[in-house]
C-alpha cells in the first residue's frame, strides 16, 4: 500500500520512498532534561511513536534515534539567554549531572507509561562532544563558519537555501534577529547562530565545558542534533520529526550546518507535530475560547503524573491524542480528558467480552483491515483509523460476531492501547473464583436460579462482574 506523509519541506503530502528498501532512518528531537516533560511535549512523542509503529505495520525496519539534550540549549532558541541546564542547577542548588540524569529518567518513565517504544538509539549530547567538534571543524574548513572572541558561528550568507524550510525571507529573519538582544558584536549577521560557545564572558562560569580547537567551551544546541543524527543514521536521513516550533529556528539551522558540512541533502521528509493548547486548567473552570500553548513559561505546565494522580489511566491521554490529527492543534480540557477516559473504557469493555467469546474471523472483517491500514498510511490519519475501529465494533455488536478480536489486536500494534493485556487482566481470576463461575453455570443448567443468584452476589462482592450472553457466561474484574 502506498504511504503518504506531509512533508514540511514541500508543504504537501509526498509519497514515501525510503533511501534503502524496507528500512527507515528516523530521527526525533528529544528532550532538554532541565525539568519534567509536560503533556504537550509528550504529545509530540506520541506522534513520533505512531509514525514509527505505522512504518513497522507496513513492514519497514525502523532505526529510530532520539537525542537527549543535557547541555547547550539556551533559554532562547537563538543565542540569547542562559543554558537551561545551568540555570536550573543554579536555581535548585543541585548537581547539574545528577539533575540531567534524574529528569532524563522521569522522561523515559513517562514514555513507557504511554506505551511509546524506546528509541533504538538514545544519545546524550554530553557523550558526543568529539563528533560535534569534528562537525564544526568541517564547517570552518568549508568556509561556512567563523570564529569571534566569544564563539564560533555559522555564516548564513554562505548558505543561500537557508529559508527553504520556513519559506520566510532572509531579510525577515535578519530583521527578527536584530530585534533580539545581540550578545556578540562580532557577529557578521544578526541571525548567524552559534556552533560552539567559549567559556568566557557571560559563560565564564559554565560548569559543563570541554577542550576544543577554539578554547574551552561547550556546543550550541543546534549542532548537537546534526552530529548525533549523522553519526547513527548517515549523512542523509529518511525522516526527521519534531514540534512545529522547530520549523522556524532549530531545524533550518540543522539543515544549514549538516548540508554545509557534507554537501548532501540532510533529510528527505520533515514531519512536525502541532501544539497541545489549553485554557484555564483549574478543574472546575468555565472553558473559554482562549488557547495558549502549554509550557512552563506560560504557567500552564501539566505533567502526566498529575493526570495519574487524578485517577486517569495514562493511556487515556494517548487515546485523546489519537482522536486528533498530529498536524492539528489539540485543545486540552478536563471535559475532553473525561471523554477520552470514557471512550477508552468503552473499547476495553468490548475487547474484554470479545476476548472471551471469540469465534472465527468472518470475511466481512477484511474490509475493515484494509480501511484501517489505508487510514494510517495516509499521513497518519488516526481520527479516521479510530472511526474504522468504532465502526467495526458496532457491526460486530450488531451481528453478535466476536471473531473481530484478532483484527483489533492487530490494529493495536499501532494504537498501542494495551487492548490484549487489558482484556487478559480483566478476565484473569484465581481458581476459587473460576470454580464458582463453573458452579453457577451448572446451577443455571439445572435451573437452580437461587444458587445462581447467590453465586453472582458472592462474586460481585469480590469485584467480579458476570454477564450472561447467548454464547455463554463471561466475566470481568472491576
Amino acid at each position: 500500500m502506498e504511504l503518504r506523509l506531509y512533508n514540511t519541506l514541500t508543504r504537501h503530502k509526498d509519497k514515501f520512498v525510503s533511501l534503502e528498501p524496507g528500512k527507515v532512518s528516523l530521527y526525533t528531537c528529544g528532550p532538554t532534561v532541565y525539568n519534567f516533560a509536560h503533556i504537550g511535549n509528550l504529545r509530540s512523542y506520541i506522534f513520533a511513536d505512531l509514525l514509527r509503529r505505522m512504518l513497522e505495520y507496513n513492514d519497514y525496519t525502523v532505526n529510530h534515534v532520539m537525542n537527549v539534550t543535557d547541555v547547550g540549549h539556551l533559554t532562547s532558541d537563538s543565542d540569547a539567554g542562559d543554558d537551561k541546564m545551568e540555570r536550573e542547577a543554579r536555581e535548585t542548588g543541585k548537581d547539574i549531572w545528577e539533575l540531567a540524569r534524574y529528569f532524563e529518567g522521569v522522561f523515559f518513565e513517562d514514555l513507557e507509561k504511554l506505551n511509546i517504544e524506546a528509541p533504538v538509539v538514545k544519545c546524550r549530547a554530553t557523550e558526543h562532544i568529539a563528533e560535534m567538534i569534528s562537525l564544526v571543524e568541517k564547517l570552518v574548513e568549508r568556509g561556512h563558519a567563523y570564529e569571534t572572541q566569544q564563539a564560533v558561528y555559522f555564516d548564513l550568507a554562505t548558505f543561500p537555501t537557508y529559508t527553504e524550510l520556513t519559506r520566510q525571507s532572509l531579510e525577515d529573519k535578519l530583521t527578527a534577529a536584530r530585534d533580539e538582544v545581540q550578545e556578540d558584536p562580532e557577529k557578521r549577521n544578526p541571525a548567524d547562530f552559534a556552533l560552539w560557545f567559549k567559556a568566557i564572558g557571560r559563560f565564564a562560569n559554565h560548569i559543563m565545558r570541554w577542550e576544543s580547537p577554539w578554547g574551552v567551551g561547550f556546543p550550541g544546541w543546534h549542532i548537537e542534533c546534526s552530529a548525533m543524527s549523522m553519526k547513527y543514521l548517515g549523512e542523509t536521513l529518511d525522516i526527521h520529526t519534531g514540534g512545529e516550533d522547530h520549523i522556524w529556528v532549530h531545524h533550518p539551522n540543522e539543515i544549514a550546518q549538516s548540508e554545509g558540512a557534507t554537501g548532501k541533502k540532510f533529510v528527505k521528509y520533515w514531519l512536525h507535530g502541532a501544539f497541545l493548547v489549553v485554557g484555564d486548567l483549574s478543574k472546575n473552570a468555565q472553558q473559554t475560547d482562549e488557547e495558549r500553548r502549554m509550557g512552563k513559561s506560560e504557567g500552564n505546565f501539566l505533567r502526566l503524573q498529575t493526570l495519574i494522580d487524578m485517577g486517569y489511566d495514562p493511556l487515556a491521554y494517548r487515546y485523546a491524542c489519537l482522536m486528533a490529527h498530529y498536524r492539528t492543534k489539540l485543545k486540552f480540557t478536563w471535559e475532553s480528558m473525561d471523554a477520552a477516559a470514557s471512550g477508552y473504557s468503552s473499547i476495553k469493555e468490548f475487547v474484554t467480552r470479545a476476548h472471551q467469546i471469540g469465534g472465527e474471523e468472518q470475511p466481512w472483517v477484511a474490509d475493515y483491515r484494509e480501511r484501517f491500514k489505508a487510514a494510517i498510511s495516509d499521513d497518519l490519519n488516526m481520527p479516521m483509523a479510530m472511526a474504522v475501529v468504532y465502526e467495526l465494533i458496532r457491526e460486530a455488536e450488531g451481528r453478535k460476531e466476536y471473531g473481530v478480536i484478532n483484527a483489533l489486536y492487530d490494529f493495536d500494534r499501532v494504537l498501542a492501547l494495551n487492548l490484549k493485556k487489558s482484556a487478559e487482566a480483566a478476565t484473569s481470576v484465581d481458581s476459587d473464583v473460576e470454580a464458582l463461575i463453573k458452579e453457577r453455570e451448572q446451577a443455571r443448567a439445572d435451573k437452580n436460579w437461587a444458587r445462581a443468584d447467590e453465586i453472582r452476589k458472592i462474586l460481585s462482592q469480590q469485584g467480579v462482574t458476570l454477564e450472561d450472553t447467548a454464547q455463554g457466561t463471561i466475566w470481568h474484574k472491576g
